[in-house]
C-alpha cells in the first residue's frame, strides 16, 4: 500500500529528480531530437518533391515512348505495305512475262505447225501427183494402145482447151 500512497517527501525528491532530468533533456536532448525531426522533415519535403519530378519525367518519357511507339507502328506498317506493293508488282511483272513467253511458245508452236502442216500437204500432194501419174500412165496405156487411138485422144484433148 505504500505504493499507492507516497509521503510527502518522496513526492518532493520524486518532482526534484523530474525537474532535473527535464531541464537536462531541454538543455542537451531536446534541440537535437528537434534538429533531426526538422532534417527529417526536410529530406522527406526534398524526397516528395524529387518524387515528383520523378513522376513528372516519368509522365513525360512514357508519353515519349508511347509517341515513339506510334511512330515505330507507323513505320512498320508502311513498310509492310510497301513489301505488298512490291511483292504484287513482282508477282504481276512474272504473271507478264509468263503470259508473253507463253505466248511467244504458242505464235512459235503455231508457226511449227503450219509449217509442218504446209511440208506435209506438199508431200501428200506431191504423192497423190505422183500416184495420178502412174495410173493415168498406165490406163493411157492401155487404151491407147494404138495410133489411132492415140490422135483422137489428143483431138479430144485439143477440142477441150478450145472451149475452155
Amino acid at each position: 500500500m505504500q505504493l499507492l500512497t507516497p509521503e510527502f517527501g518522496l513526492l518532493i525528491w520524486t518532482l526534484l529528480a523530474f525537474l532535473i532530468v527535464f531541464f537536462l533533456l531541454k538543455k542537451m536532448a531536446w534541440p537535437a531530437i528537434i534538429k533531426g525531426l526538422r532534417d527529417r522533415e526536410q529530406s522527406i519535403a526534398s524526397s516528395l518533391e524529387t518524387a515528383e519530378k520523378v513522376k513528372a519525367e516519368m509522365a513525360q518519357l512514357k508519353n515519349e515512348n508511347e509517341m515513339l511507339l506510334a511512330k515505330a507502328r507507323e513505320e512498320r506498317a508502311q513498310l509492310l505495305k510497301e513489301a505488298r506493293e512490291t511483292k504484287d508488282k513482282i508477282i504481276n511483272e512474272a504473271k507478264e512475262q509468263a503470259k508473253a513467253e507463253a505466248n511467244k511458245i504458242i505464235l512459235e508452236s503455231q508457226a511449227a505447225i503450219n509449217t509442218q502442216k504446209m511440208a506435209a500437204l506438199t508431200e501428200v500432194k506431191n504423192q497423190v501427183g505422183k500416184l495420178v501419174i502412174e495410173v493415168t500412165e498406165k490406163v493411157l496405156r492401155k487404151e491407147l494402145g494404138n495410133k489411132e487411138a492415140q490422135e483422137a485422144h489428143i483431138k479430144g484433148l485439143v477440142n477441150e482447151v478450145k472451149l475452155n
